[in-house]
Order: structure tokens, then sequence, then C-alpha cells
């Protein structure tokens, strides 16, 4: 298969740059497009085979659910059967932008839209080049993140060619994503809101509009993926990783420092091709290993926005063993973490014995 790359002018008419994108769509073929947290592998929602497609291009398992996205409000009320008043709010306040809603389900939404769950995970993006596709096809898309399954995800149209190639037909360039790290995922078909996925959108921010909100056992990686029911993306399966094998470092910053430059010389020794990534505030005290520029700690827009790139520079670079420092901080930098401790597959060494994490050299 030939995979065509369109790149978009954001100053053009975008109806008529999606016309064959939509097109194929309609048609229940594959269409990878821009949104403001990550690079979408998109299809039609209501179309089982199209979604089947999905997960055959990703190599996806079949129970990891897709979210549905789309371009306007009243949407919901064709794919959720009931939504209740705290939800309404959620998405008024929050929509269009990188959060993803949890409600029961139509019957008319397909199984394998779902993966077999009788929630749908539902998400209106921001980016005008993913409105206007919902638009223009006429349907509403489900995309996962358009990377091969368990791979960094894509925040550039050449990520997706990476991967993407000889298995798609389309994938449309807007640029640079703005966030880099996928939308904030909540539960809201039970009694409590619950978050599935930290995102941009916080804990915090959700708690002013819909009361209290508790946070899912399994983001803190203390559930063994095994047991997990994945109601929504990325809560089972090993997401986000590397070739090499990434380790995180979480304590004080001098201490931290210190080990993974030990580690880093140590596997040098070896033989091994090493990496690090590094924030700001300690980039310069790198003395070992190929050096990765994260961003500041002071701006984690920055570091959300440049992980899934340093991520994949690290296969690039063909390296062995990859040393991180951890993010173990509220907010955005929070959302990074759960995507680095699942990129790690949890390997995890803390310098702070007070601490209880799961850790593994």
């Amino acid at each position: 298969m030939q995979t065509e790359m369109i790149k978009i002018d954001r100053e053009g008419e975008l109806e008529q740059q999606l016309e064959k994108a939509a097109a194929l769509i309609r048609r229940g073929e594959l269409v990878a497009f821009p949104t403001e947290t990550v690079y979408g592998l998109g299809a039609d929602a209501m179309n089982e085979s199209a979604a089947a497609r999905i997960y055959s291009a990703k190599g996806r398992p079949s129970d990891n659910p897709l979210i549905v996205h789309i371009a306007d409000l009243s949407q919901v009320d064709e794919v959720a059967s009931y939504v209740p008043e705290a939800a309404r709010r959620v998405m008024e306040q929050f929509w269009p932008g990188p959060l993803t809603v949890i409600l029961n389900k139509k019957d008319a939404v397909p199984d394998g839209t779902t993966g077999g769950l009788k929630t749908v995970a539902i998400r209106m993006p921001s980016h005008p080049v993913a409105r206007a596709l919902i638009r223009e096809s006429g349907r509403l898309i489900a995309a996962p993140s358009a990377n091969l399954s368990g791979r960094p995800s894509p925040t550039t149209a050449d990520h997706v060619y990476e991967d993407m190639k000889g298995r798609i037909p389309m994938i449309l360039d807007g640029g640079p994503v703005g966030i880099g790290i996928e939308s904030t995922i909540i539960d809201m078909s039970g009694p409590l809101p619950l978050i599935l996925r930290p995102g941009y959108i916080s804990r915090e921010q959700l708690m002013e509009v819909a009361g209290q909100v508790e946070i899912d056992p399994a983001v803190s990686g203390k559930v063994m993926p095994e047991k997990v029911v994945a109601k929504a993306p990325g809560m089972k399966y090993r997401h986000y990783a590397p070739r090499g094998q990434l380790v995180l470092i979480e304590g004080p910053e001098d201490k931290v420092i210190e080990k993974i430059n030990a580690l880093a010389a140590e596997k040098e020794k070896e033989g091994l091709r090493v990496g690090v990534i590094a924030s700001d505030e300690i980039v310069d005290r790198c003395s070992a290993g190929v050096c990765l520029h994260i961003g500041s700690r002071s701006n984690p827009e920055t570091i959300a926005a440049r992980l899934y790139d340093v991520l994949r520079e690290t296969d690039k670079l063909g390296l062995d063993y990859i040393y991180s420092e951890s993010f173990f901080e509220k907010g955005l930098l929070d959302a990074v973490m759960n995507r680095m401790l699942k990129a790690a597959g949890y390997r995890l060494i803390s310098l702070q014995p007070d601490v209880e994490r799961r850790a593994a050299e």
C-alpha cells in the first residue's frame, strides 16, 4: 500500500484540502491526522470493519478501546445512552480540548470501537484539522494514536510515517502538535467520576466543575496490568516504549545525577550504547552517555511536548539503555510521569527509601 502525505496549508480552505481524506473515511479506510495532543489514526467510528482496520494497522489488542472524536457537542447523544449533568458541565467547560469522557454507550456503537465494553470514550479535539475532517467526512471518527502499538506516540507527521508507511493510505501533515501527550480520560459512566489517564486537564480542574473526582488505582502502577480491565486506552498494555531499556531514577537532585552518571558509565564500559534524558536543571551535569534534553521543570509544557520526540530519538541513536530523572510532581508533570513509567515498564530506582515505589534495576 502506498501512503500519501498531504501537507495542510493552514491559511487555505481546509474543506478543499480534506476532500480526499474525508472520502477515505466514508469508505471505511484509515487516515492519520493531527490533534492538539498527538496524531490520531482515524476511521469511521460506527463502522465495525473500519475499526478493525485500526487494530490491524497498529497491531493493537482488540480489547483496548478506541476514542470517538466528535466536532459538536450535540453528537454526544449519537453515541451515549445517558449523559449525567456533571458530565455535561465538564464537556461544556473543557471541550473542545484535551479531555476524553467515558459514558455508557448506545447499542448503535459497534463493540469493535469500544473494545467490547458497554461504555464509549468521547472527545472533541480543538485542532482545526481534526474537527474539519470530522465535519467534511460526515462521520464520527474513532482514533487512537497513530503509532504501532506499544511505541511512543507520534507528535509529528514524520513520526506517523515511521510507523505507518505502507500500512495506511493517507497522513495529513498539520505540523507538530501543541501539547504532546494524550488527553486526560475521565470515566463518568458510574456514580463517581474516575480519572483513568492523567493529561493536560488536571484532577483539580475537573473537581472544580464535577465535584469529587477519584483516580483509578491502575494509574499509579500499583495494580498489575494483567489484572486491569482496560476501560480506556493505555491502561492495560505496555505503551510509549522505546526499543532500549528505559530506567527512571527518583530522589534528591544531586543523588539522582550521581546515580544516573554512575549507571551510564557502567553500561558504557560494557560496550553498550547509553542515553540520559535530562531537564534543563540537570542537563549540564551529565558526564556519561548521550545526553538528551527534554525541557524545563519550570515550564512543564516543554517537557510534555518533547517527551515522545526524545523517546523516538533514543531509537534513532540505537541506544541499549536509557536513564532518566523522574517527574513525580502535581499537574502536567504527573501526566508525563504516567507515560514514562509505562514506557519504562515501571523500572524505577528510588533513592528515597521512605517513598513506596515499584523499583527495578
